[in-house]
């Protein structure tokens, strides 16, 4: 009985013509929401955007780029150098800088692109997003409304969830199970709306693991990665005087018990693990060489200033020998607790970006 249920939910899955793209697949475009001197990063306001300026162009290199801002004329003028792709600029309110999770995500029905755009309340209300929850229907007024939009009352941030393109995701139980996100649901609820709205066969929950200095609750783009769908890299800890060195010991566990769709077993890639960074005031930033972006031809990794970024830059070039690995040091970026891949959200190649 139990094989024939999942036999129809797997054919209902398919008759829907829902995926949800993987990372490495061909990209239109990554966006940004540029930073500004009313948020947060009003203290370290110009070290922080000349380090957006810097992934934002290297971004370029590789492919075009839209740049969600406060003022065009501003941030635009801040773009000297010449790229390879153009960078569009959109003018919008933000609270903050981390489209990942505010940004829209790219699923595909019946072959043809979706945005969704799902409920971002500032990681379980730690913090205020009503600007950031308003960006994607507002770059979908100006600048991707060539494409469909479909919005929903789901909390859910990009950073929360891994897609292999092929009906398996993984995502972390401490971030998708938070009471202050989508209190009225449970585990299996969440499960089965998951599955139904990105046509995923399978759910991987990641029961262990955490960052100190995270404000996401435990987001799986700063733990593990998918790198294809039967290659996953992972940040481990090899200090045992570490307060990591037990929690992602099981995490690693855990991930070697892990099986994709196709129930095939997972390569598992350990990531370095970066020495301590601290902020200012002695506090422990979050550092992790997993936030690294996928990109078309390339792959984008934070670097941290510190005698572990070589080791890790060769690490993921062996993940990924067909592209272009390209180290960016994002030590500013810690400061606010985020990365590299938290600052950016990928649109799949088939989302058109309006040019005006």
């Amino acid at each position: 009985m139990v094989s024939s249920n999942k036999a129809a939910i797997d054919l209902a899955i398919n008759l829907k013509g829902i995926r949800l793209p993987a990372e490495w697949e061909p990209q239109a475009f990554v966006q940004f929401t540029f930073p500004h001197k009313n948020s947060d990063w009003a203290y370290m306001y110009d070290k922080v955007v000349s380090c957006f300026v810097e992934i934002i162009q290297t971004t370029a290199w590789f492919e075009p780029v839209l740049v969600a801002c406060h003022s065009i004329q501003e941030v635009s003028a801040l773009f000297t150098e010449k790229t390879l792709f153009p960078i569009t600029f959109a003018e919008t309110e933000s609270n903050d800088t981390w489209a990942r999770d505010h940004g829209a995500i790219t699923v595909l029905r019946d072959r043809e692109p979706v945005l969704y755009d799902f409920t971002f309340n500032g990681w379980g209300r730690k913090f205020e997003a009503s600007l950031d929850n308003q960006i994607t229907g507002n770059l979908f007024q100006k600048v991707l409304s060539s494409n469909r939009l479909k919005a929903f009352d789901f909390v859910l941030e990009g950073g929360s969830i891994e897609s292999d393109g092929k009906g398996t995701l993984l995502t972390t139980s401490e971030c998708l199970l938070s009471p202050a996100r989508n209190p009225q649901m449970n585990k299996d609820q969440i499960d089965n709306f998951l599955k139904d709205v990105f046509g995923l066969k399978k759910i991987l929950w990641l029961d262990h693991g955490y960052l100190s200095g995270d404000d996401t609750d435990s987001h799986i783009d700063t733990l593990a990665r998918l790198c294809s769908p039967t290659k996953i890299a992972y940040v481990k800890c090899d200090s045992p005087s570490d307060e990591h060195y037990e929690v992602l010991k099981d995490m690693e566990k855990q991930l070697m018990t892990f099986t994709n769709a196709n129930n095939e077993n997972y390569e598992l890639i350990a990531l370095p693990w970066p020495e301590n960074c601290f902020d200012s005031e002695g506090n422990r930033l979050p550092a992790t060489y997993a936030n690294f972006l996928m990109v078309n031809d390339g792959v984008l990794v934070p670097t941290y200033d510190v005698p572990q970024d070589e080791e890790a830059l060769m690490t993921i070039q062996r993940i990924f020998p067909e592209r272009k690995v390209f180290g960016i040091n994002c030590r500013p970026l810690i400061d606010q607790h985020g990365s590299l891949h938290c600052i950016t959200m990928q649109y799949h190649e088939k989302v058109l970006l309006n040019n005006k």
